[in-house]
C-alpha cells in the first residue's frame, strides 16, 4: 500500500503538469480538445493524491517505522484517533494534504461549471494545477513522506503532546480548508484576467466559493483558540505567535474582499481593488503556510523540519507576486469605474473606510510578524515584537471596525439625507450612550471595555432593528405572523441577513475579549485539605479546597492528578481537577487545566508544580505541596458562543435560496468558446 501512494504521488507531479499546461494553452488557441484534457485530469490528480494519503494513513496503522515521517510522528501506544490525524501533524503530511484538499476543490469547481463560465474555465484549471504541481514538488524534493531511515526502530518517537488534544486534531485540517479554498476565487481572477472579463460575473460566480473559504478559516482560528485555551495551560487564547498571525493575514483580507465585492455589485467600483484583494489573500494563504514550515521562526504551532522548503517557498511567492501584478498591470485599462464616491456619508465610504482598516490591521500584524527576520537580516539580532506592539495598535483598529459594522450595513448609498442619518441611528446611539453611563456608574474604568460595550451595543442595536423593520413589514404585508415572517424574510435574502447574524457573532466575541479587562488571578501552594478564596469581579466567591492528588498510568502516558471541592458563595459546584502527564516515550511533561465554565466567566485552575512529582508516582509521598494557578476568566464563553453565531450567520448566508422561477424561457442551444454545446437559459418573445 505504501509503494502504491508513493508511485501515486509521482504520477500525481505528471498528471498536475499535464493538466496546467493543457488548461493555458487550450484557453489560448481556443482547442476544446485540450481543455477537456485539463479538466478530466483535475479529478485523476484527485484520486491520485487521495491514494498517496491513504498510504500515509496506513503506514501508520501498521506501525512502519522504517519510515521517517512515521517514527517522527507515532508510536505502538498511540490510539488510533491520533495516528489517523498523524497523517497533517507533521510538515510532510500536512503539504500532502493541503495538496489534496486543494485537488479535491478543483474537482468541485471543474464539476460546477461543466456547463456554464466556460470562458473561465481553462485558466481555472491552469492555475489550480500549478499550485498543485508546487506543492507536490515540495514533497518530492524536500519533504516526501516516504523517506526510509537507515534502520527501521523498534518504536516511534510519538505524537507531540501538544497535538494530542482534539482541538488540534481539527484545528489544522479546517485552516487548510480556508486557505486552499480560496484558491478557486483566485483561480477566477486570473483567469478574468487573461480574458480580459473583468466585468462582475467572475466575483458573483465566486461569491459561495468565498464565503466558504471564510467560513473555514474563522472556524479554524476559533478552534486554535480553543486548544490554545484548554492545552496550553496559560489561560489565555491568544498571545500573537507568529502562526496564529498567519492564519489571521488571510481573513482580515479576505473579510475585507467580502465587503468591498459589495461595491462593485451595487456600483460598479473598486475593480481593481477586488482582484487586488483576492490575490492578496491567496498569496496570504501561502505566506501562512511557508512561515509555519520554514522553520525561520519559533513557535509551539510550527511544523518545521527543515529549513530547504522555506526557500522553495520564497521562490514560488516572489513569482506569484511578480505574475499577479504583471497581470493587474497589463489589464489597468479595464478597471475603470461606472461611478464614483459621491459623498463621505454613504455606503460606499463606509464599506471602504471598512476596507481600508482591514487592510492597516493586515500590514500591522505582517509587519510585527516579520520584524524579527527583518532585524535579524539587517543587525544579525533578532528582536521580537510581543503582545503590547500588537494590542496598541489593532484594540483601536478593532474598535473602528466595531463601530462600522453598525453604520455601512444601513447607510444610505450614494448619500445619506439627515432624515436617514435620524431614522436609522437615533436607536443605536441611544442604545450606546445608555450602556457606557451603566459601566461607568457600575465602576468600570478600562476605556477600552467601556467603549468595546458602547460599540457593540451600538452595532447589536441596528442589527435588531433591521431585522425587527424587516419582519414587521413582511407580517403586515404578506398577513403572517411574526415568526413565520421572520423565517421568510430571511429565506427571501439569505446573503443580507446572514451577514447580520455574522455581525451580531462578532459583537458577542469582542465583548468576550473586552471581559480581560477585568481578568482575576491568583497562585498559591497547598497540602490536602487545605482551602483558597478567589472573588470574581461580578460579585461572588469561589472556595476551592484541595482533596488530594493521585497517580496512574494511562496509554501512551502516566497521569498526576489533583482534586479539588469548588463552592460558589458557600454552596458546593462541584469538583475541579488538573493534571500533570507525562509521556513515557518523548519523556515529556505536559499540564492539564482543569475549567468550570459559566455564561458569563471561567473558573480556570492550573497544576503549576509539584514539589515531589517523582514521589507522587510511586506512591511514596500521599500529601504532596502543590502549587495552583486559579484564574477567573469573565466572559470567555462569550468568544465561543459568538464564533457559534459567526458560523450559524455564514451557514445562513452560502444556504441555497428559493431559485425565482420565469414565466417566459426556454433553453437555447448556445455555443461555448470551449468544448461542446451546453445548455443555457435563453427569454424569449412570448
Amino acid at each position: 500500500m505504501t509503494q502504491i501512494g508513493e508511485v501515486a504521488l509521482w504520477l500525481a507531479l505528471l498528471v498536475g503538469a499535464w493538466g496546467a499546461v493543457m488548461g493555458f494553452a487550450g484557453g489560448r488557441m481556443g482547442r476544446g480538445d485540450w481543455v477537456l484534457s485539463a479538466e478530466r485530469s483535475s479529478y485523476a490528480l484527485f484520486a491520485l493524491l487521495a491514494t498517496t494519503c491513504g498510504a500515509i494513513i496506513a503506514s501508520f496503522l501498521r506501525n512502519e517505522y522504517a519510515y521517517q515521517y512515521v517514527a517522527g510522528y507515532s508510536n505502538r501506544e498511540l490510539s488510533v484517533f491520533y495516528k489517523i490525524t498523524g497523517l497533517w501533524a507533521g510538515q510532510t503530511g500536512s503539504l500532502v494534504f493541503w495538496a489534496t484538499l486543494l485537488a479535491l476543490f478543483g474537482c468541485i469547481a471543474v464539476f460546477q461549471n461543466r456547463r456554464r463560465n466556460r470562458e473561465f474555465m481553462p485558466y481555472v484549471v491552469g492555475t489550480v494545477q500549478t499550485v498543485l504541481v508546487f506543492f507536490i514538488v515540495v514533497v518530492l524534493a524536500a519533504s516526501n513522506p516516504f523517506q526510509l531511515m537507515d534502520f527501521a526502530p523498534a518504536d516511534g518517537r510519538g505524537l507531540n503532546p501538544q497535538l494530542q488534544n482534539y482541538w488540534m486534531t481539527i484545528h489544522p485540517p479546517t485552516l487548510y480548508l480556508g486557505f486552499t479554498a480560496f484558491t478557486i476565487p483566485f483561480a477566477f481572477a486570473v483567469s478574468a484576467l487573461l480574458s480580459g472579463r473583468l466585468d462582475t460575473r467572475w466575483i458573483t460566480t465566486t461569491r459561495r466559493w468565498t464565503l466558504l473559504a471564510w467560513f473555514f478559516l474563522t472556524n479554524g482560528i476559533i478552534f486554535g483558540m480553543m486548544w490554545a485555551y484548554v492545552e496550553l495551560g496559560w489561560g489565555g487564547y491568544w498571545f500573537w505567535d507568529p502562526v496564529e498571525n498567519a492564519s489571521l493575514l488571510p481573513w482580515l483580507t479576505g473579510t475585507a474582499f467580502l465587503h468591498s465585492v459589495m461595491i462593485q455589485e451595487k456600483r460598479g467600483m473598486l475593480k481593481m481593488w477586488n482582484v487586488l484583494l483576492i490575490m492578496g489573500t491567496f498569496l496570504l494563504s501561502i505566506f501562512a503556510t511557508f512561515l509555519t514550515r520554514s522553520g525561520l521562526i519559533e513557535s509551539v504551532h510550527s511544523f518545521a523540519e527543515n529549513t530547504t522548503i522555506a526557500w522553495i517557498f520564497l521562490g514560488f511567492l516572489s513569482a506569484l507576486v511578480l505574475v499577479s501584478a504583471a497581470l493587474v498591470w497589463w489589464r489597468r485599462g479595464a478597471f475603470a469605474p461606472e461611478s464614483q464616491l459621491e459623498s463621505a456619508l454613504s455606503r460606499e465610504a463606509a464599506f471602504l473606510l471598512n476596507n481600508l482598516v482591514f487592510v492597516a490591521a493586515m500590514l500591522s500584524v505582517l509587519w510585527g510578524t516579520i520584524f524579527p527576520l527583518v532585524s535579524e537580516g539587517f543587525s544579525g539580532q533578532k528582536i521580537t515584537v510581543g503582545p503590547p506592539f500588537f494590542n496598541r495598535v489593532n484594540i483601536p483598529l478593532g474598535l473602528l471596525l466595531l463601530g462600522l459594522l453598525g453604520i455601512g450595513p444601513v447607510i444610505a448609498w450614494r448619500k445619506a439625507s439627515p432624515r436617514n442619518l435620524r431614522r436609522n441611528f437615533t436607536a443605536p446611539l441611544t442604545a450606546a450612550a445608555l450602556v457606557a453611563g451603566a459601566l461607568w456608574l457600575g465602576g468600570a474604568r478600562n476605556t477600552y471595555a467601556i467603549l468595546t460595550f458602547a460599540l457593540g451595543s451600538f452595532t447589536m442595536t441596528t442589527i435588531v432593528v433591521e431585522f425587527w423593520k424587516g419582519t414587521r413589514a413582511r407580517a403586515r404585508i404578506e398577513g403572517e405572523g411574526f415568526f413565520p415572517a421572520l423565517v421568510h424574510l430571511v429565506e427571501r435574502n439569505r446573503r443580507r441577513y446572514g451577514g447580520y447574524v455574522v455581525h451580531a457573532g462578532f459583537v458577542v466575541m469582542f465583548m468576550g475579549f473586552a471581559g480581560s479587562a477585568w481578568d482575576v488571578e491568583k497562585q498559591v501552594s497547598l497540602r490536602p485539605g487545605e482551602t483558597m478564596d478567589i472573588a470574581s469581579p461580578f460579585g461572588h466567591t469561589y472556595r476551592l479546597t484541595y482533596q488530594a492528588m493521585s497517580s496512574y498510568p494511562a496509554t501512551n502516558m502516566t497521569k498526576v492528578i489533583a482534586s479539588l471541592d469548588v463552592a460558589l458563595d458557600g454552596r458546593r459546584a462541584g469538583v475541579l481537577t488538573a493534571e500533570k502527564r507525562t509521556y513515557r516515550q518523548r519523556e515529556e511533561v505536559v499540564s492539564e487545566v482543569g475549567i468550570r465554565r459559566a455564561w458569563n466567566e471561567d473558573l480556570y485552575l492550573i497544576l503549576a508544580g509539584v514539589d515531589d512529582l517523582n514521589g507522587v508516582v510511586q506512591g511514596t509521598n500521599p500529601r504532596p505541596l502543590a502549587t495552583f494557578k486559579v484564574l477567573i476568566n469573565p466572559l470567555v464563553p462569550w468568544i465561543w458562543i459568538g464564533g457559534l453565531i459567526m458560523a450559524i450567520g455564514t451557514l445562513t448566508a452560502l444556504w441555497p435560496g428559493v431559485e425565482p422561477r420565469t414565466p417566459v424561457a426556454a433553453k437555447a442551444r448556445v455555443r461555448a468558446p470551449w468544448i461542446a454545446d451546453v445548455d443555457e437559459p435563453a427569454l424569449v418573445e412570448a
